[in-house]
């Protein structure tokens, strides 16, 4: 089904201009106005989806480093220590 297309105006720091150019050029996109839709669907998308959600939520940090590194290993633990109310397990290296 064709539908018909609205012209809006949109405003964006450099930086974020010449990021987006780059992703429309490695995706192939034929104009920015092509790479602009695909985004707005994908937002759509995403907060859609967001919004299903309820309920309890869990998630998992991973970190991976050296524990060779003076003080890194206390750093992440005093982080730990930090937030014991929403720490439930951690696993160190041995």
């Amino acid at each position: 089904m064709e539908q018909e297309l609205m012209r809006i105006g949109v405003s964006l720091p450099n930086n974020l201009l010449e990021k987006f150019d780059s992703i429309i050029e490695q995706r192939g996109y034929s104009s920015r106005s092509e790479g602009i839709r695909d985004a707005i669907r994908s937002y759509i998308n995403y907060h859609e989806w967001m919004g299903d959600i309820s309920g309890r939520r869990v998630g998992t940090i991973t970190l991976i480093y050296d524990h060779t590194k003076r003080g890194l290993s206390n750093a992440i633990a005093d982080a730990q220590h930090g937030y014991t109310d929403i720490i439930k397990t951690s696993i160190h290296p041995s």
